[in-house]
């Protein structure tokens, strides 16, 4: 098991991570941040990813769809993002952005499943 702070500079060990957050579902509000949060406003990107995940968590619900999300990826022309619910904690989600040209979307999808369940808050 993994503090907030461990899990968070364990996703930043990720190849090209730019940086991450833990995201509260309920309020849009980050519980944790690591990374370069200077040129990348995690408070914006968490609140508008809340509306990403709750979004999603409608639609499924719409269509009888009785899965739980295992993760959602946002590819843009320079940056991954990938957001992870965090299974144990409902209503938390790891958000991570990575720089594309220095990343590997296998294993930066992988590692932040792995973040996720080893999370003790």
């Amino acid at each position: 098991m993994a503090t907030l702070n461990e899990s968070l500079d364990n996703l930043m060990t990720t190849d090209g991570a730019i940086c991450a957050a833990l995201v509260d579902a309920n309020s849009g509000m980050c519980l944790g941040t690591a990374g370069n949060t200077a040129s990348f406003d995690l408070d914006i990107a968490a609140a508008g990813n809340t509306e990403v995940v709750r979004s999603k968590l409608k639609t499924m619900s719409a269509l009888g769809i009785k899965e739980s999300i295992e993760d959602i990826l946002i590819t843009l022309s320079g940056q991954y993002h990938i957001i992870n619910p965090v299974s144990q904690h409902a209503g938390l989600f790891f958000y991570v952005v990575l720089d594309r040209s220095k990343s590997n979307l296998a294993l930066a999808r992988r590692k932040t499943a792995d973040v996720s369940v080893a999370l003790a808050i």
